[in-house]
């Protein structure tokens, strides 16, 4: 091989070198919220708007699993939008009421903390059964409470669908994988200040899946907390392109 084909390939291990590394530094460092225009949900991520990001891999952060949760974001004039991906073996969802304490079973969570000068953010659960849990959380020096969101109608409220593949929706079933799509309007974060976010505004967040598959508690989350969830200092980042 002569000099010049070996330079080239060196450019070319060096420039995979980058992707890979640029891939990896999307789960570790912020994340860019990417803008779209407002969508239909299908509860499984199959409209087009979800093609213009990337997923972020939720890595295991307590017990043991090979499983994977992906989640991706968006925004829009009116509100956010997310999607995950959860696999999965058994449905561990017998809540069958909105507003339940949904994080004792199969449960995504987003986690949205606009203005860090106040630690007052917004906390939004869903489960398997497409039950939700939305609330504002004050925190007072690691002391939190929900509180329900008041006259919630109208343009205030959330659209969410869930849907399983490889099962049934229903507890019990077993399961290949199950999802959750749903959007929150700025409306409903309007006690918050810095909302709506535009180009270049900067949020706190995080995600997080918690599973109950034999009775063994497994957590993924985007940034690791050291003791609860509610660990603010602990969030990530959101940059809005």
């Amino acid at each position: 091989m002569n000099k010049t084909r070996i330079n080239y390939v060196v450019i070319i291990i060096l420039l995979l070198g980058a992707i890979v590394n640029s891939k990896a530094q999307s789960t570790t460092g912020p994340l860019h919220v990417r803008k779209t225009m407002d969508f239909e949900l299908s509860g499984d991520g199959r409209n087009k708007a979800w093609e213009a990001t990337d997923w972020i891999q939720m890595p295991v952060t307590e017990g043991d699993d090979t499983r994977q949760t992906k989640v991706k974001a968006l925004y829009s004039e009116t509100g956010l939008y997310f999607l995950f991906d959860n696999q999965d073996k058994v449905l561990t969802a017998s809540k069958t009421a909105d507003f339940e304490r949904l994080w004792t079973e199969d449960v995504a969570e987003v986690f949205l903390w606009p203005d860090t000068t106040r630690t007052i953010y917004f906390e939004y659960e869903i489960s398997p059964l497409n039950y939700e849990l939305p609330i504002l959380v004050p925190n007072m020096g690691g002391k939190f409470l929900g509180w329900l969101p008041w006259e919630y109608s109208g343009d205030r409220r959330t659209r969410h669908m869930t849907s399983v593949s490889g099962g049934e929706k229903k507890n019990g079933s077993p399961l290949k994988t199950w999802y959750a799509e749903f959007f929150i309007p700025y409306k409903l974060m309007a006690p918050l200040s810095n909302v709506p976010p535009h180009a270049g505004t900067t949020w706190r967040a995080n995600f997080y899946r918690v599973d109950y598959d034999n009775g063994k508690t497994i957590e993924w989350s985007w940034k690791k907390t050291e003791t609860t969830f509610h660990q603010i200092s602990r969030f990530g980042t959101l940059i809005f392109d």
